[in-house]
């Protein structure tokens, strides 16, 4: 199973919850979200079906200034 793991530092979580179709057309669907008990980070881990569409959308979320701190893809071993 492939992974993406992404961590924000600036979490809207509105904007989230709005961009859930294009995740799903991504292939990306949310596992788990986690944040940090100090409030500092929220860390999102998804299963991707398809590496070069999450790639793409990683890309276009960066142009649109909602990319996260890191990004991480990632396999179980």
């Amino acid at each position: 199973m492939n992974q993406l793991l992404l961590r924000y530092t600036s979490f809207d979580a509105g904007h989230f919850d709005g961009d859930a179709e294009n995740r799903g057309n991504a292939g990306l669907t949310l596992l788990q979200r986690w944040q940090e008990t100090d409030g500092a980070a929220t860390w999102l881990l998804f299963s991707v079906n398809d590496a070069g569409k999450a790639k793409s959308w990683l890309s276009q979320a960066g142009s649109l200034g909602h990319a996260p701190a890191e990004a991480h893809f990632l396999r179980t071993a």
